[in-house]
């Protein structure tokens, strides 16, 4: 078994110490070189192995080439600086460099760049100082961009971010957009799911969804609503320095949105809407109380347990975070919210509308009263339009029905069905193209006092009796709607949208003993004789 180089100088020591051998006498004994043996008897510790310095006779003609790429460095953008990668390829094409190896090169440009920055006066890489934060103290916000497949298609969404600085819990919200509205609605959620504020301050970027311009030093001009929201729930904003060089003074979320994608984000997310994915990450951030962070011995949850006791109680009313928009309607019977164009009821052609508009929503009042609403387009350019809104409309122009916009998004969304092509084919069978129409939208007027399944099974009925009366739809959807009560929720049919057949249920009834009623009196008060 070989010896360390420890155990034999131990041996050495202990032979001359006890047999008193001399340095030829134990350089024989242990095969090793008188030099060897002088080292051991001046000390028990052997001393450090000599690092080779490296020659590169290669490298020797380029070195002032190099120094003179890496001083060019010291004005150039971070991210347009010279690479050890880049350094070899100037050198081979600008200077005929020839045989020279990537990790030589690479070698010498990490021994040398310090030095360089060194001789200009330039600070080295800053380091950090570690940070204690109290319970329930502070918090960091921030955007991140999070890519899924939305409704089948590869979208971009804006993953909101808010973790605590004490116990490392975060909240995720997902949403079509980055404006202030998101912001704000990203915050609301935060809070209500830790169930309390940072009682001292919240760090950020200089976001422009909070700050309008930055001033000397740390002090910012913030935004009219922002200042207002932030006095509703009662917490300060610390803004961190502009550019890369504040960059760690919110070092916990910057690493956070990174983890989290990787951890539960790939492969990207498929959902149907950005409410399902707003769930997945709601399980998520549950899922991530059990992680401990770094080389602590207590787990997310259990600092948050602390740390959630301590935060400032929420206000009693939720602030409005959606914002107030009034756009004119159009004679489309739309209005242009961010972009986008969104369908109103046909009567307020002309008119200007209270929109309030969400991260996720865009709801247009009337006064009090609610007229429209939609989910948020995505991008910019699209039409969301319903069908409901345009059939005024198309009670005078129904030859503008088949073409129409709107059709094609309800026949997208599964709400004009094959029930409802079925009696307009039908009806303008039996009436024509223009009267088949128009009692197609009468039925389709019925969407607004009954539900859909209702109405669909109205349609069904009366095809089964070959109407095409939108008066009949009526009625046997209204007792599809009385069956569906009396059967209570949930509870199936057994009739379904059954006609009843009115001589069929007769000869079911008992026979009538009653005498038949005399009609006398009727004749004489008509002036009629009795026949």
């Amino acid at each position: 078994m070989r010896r360390s180089k420890v155990e034999l100088f131990a041996a050495i020591r202990c032979d001359h110490r006890v047999e008193g051998l001399s340095i030829r006498g134990l350089a024989d004994k242990h095969g090793v070189h008188r030099r060897t043996v002088r080292q051991a008897l001046d000390g028990a510790v052997p001393p450090p192995r000599k690092t080779a310095v490296r020659v590169a006779p290669r490298l020797e003609p380029f070195k002032a080439a190099i120094d003179a790429m890496l001083r060019s460095d010291l004005d150039a953008p971070k991210k347009q600086r010279h690479t050890a990668r880049r350094v070899l390829a100037r050198l081979v094409d600008e200077h005929g460099a020839q045989g020279l190896s990537y990790s030589t090169v690479r070698d010498y440009v990490r021994k040398r760049r310090p030095q360089i920055l060194a001789e200009a006066g330039r600070p080295l890489e800053l380091g950090f100082v570690p940070q204690t934060y109290e319970p329930g103290a502070q918090a960091e916000v921030d955007f991140h961009d999070l890519w899924v497949i939305l409704a089948g298609i590869k979208t971009k969404t804006t993953l909101f971010t808010m973790r605590l600085s004490y116990s490392g819990r975060a909240a995720h919200r997902a949403s079509i957009t980055a404006g202030q509205e998101a912001f704000l609605e990203g915050h609301e959620y935060a809070f209500n799911r830790f169930g309390g504020v940072p009682t001292d301050k919240i760090r950020y970027d200089n976001l422009n969804s909070a700050v309008t311009a930055v001033l000397f030093g740390r002090s910012r001009q913030e935004n009219d609503r922002w200042i207002a929201f932030r006095s509703h729930y009662g917490f300060e904003a610390w803004y961190c320095q502009p550019g890369h060089e504040g960059s760690h003074e919110k070092g916990g979320v910057e690493g956070e949105g990174g983890r989290f994608r990787r951890n539960h984000c790939v492969p990207m997310p498929v959902v149907a809407s950005i409410d399902e994915l707003n769930a997945l990450l709601a399980a998520a951030d549950d899922a991530d109380d059990a992680r401990r962070i770094g080389n602590r011995s207590t787990s997310v949850g259990q600092d948050f347990a602390v740390e959630s006791m301590l935060l400032a109680p929420l206000p009693a009313e939720p602030f409005d975070t959606a914002l107030t928009l009034t756009p004119r309607v159009d004679r489309y019977a739309q209005i242009m919210v961010r972009c986008n164009q969104y369908s109103v009821p046909a009567r307020f052609i002309g008119h200007r509308l209270r929109v309030k508009l969400s991260a996720s929503g865009v709801t247009a009042y009337d006064r009090n009263q609610v007229v429209a609403r939609h989910q948020r387009a995505i991008g910019k350019g699209a039409k969301v339009l319903d069908l409901d809104h345009y059939l005024e409309i198309l009670l005078r122009k129904p030859g503008a029905l088949p073409g129409a916009t709107a059709l094609a998004q309800a026949r997208a969304a599964k709400l004009f069905t094959a029930e409802h092509d079925r009696f307009w084919a039908a009806a303008r069978k039996d009436h024509g193209d223009a009267a088949g129409t128009r009692a197609l939208v009468e039925v389709l007027l019925l969407h607004r006092r009954l539900a859909h399944a209702e109405v669909c099974a109205g349609i069904t009925a009366a095809l089964a009796v070959g109407s095409v009366n939108p008066d009949v739809v009526a009625l046997e959807a209204r007792k599809a709607a009385e069956h569906a009560i009396l059967a209570g929720p949930g509870a199936e049919s057994d009739r379904g949208a059954e006609v009843v057949d009115l001589v069929a249920r007769r000869a079911e009834l008992p026979a009538d003993s009653r005498p038949m009623p005399c009609l006398d009196k009727y004749d004489a008060l008509l002036g009629k004789e009795s026949s």
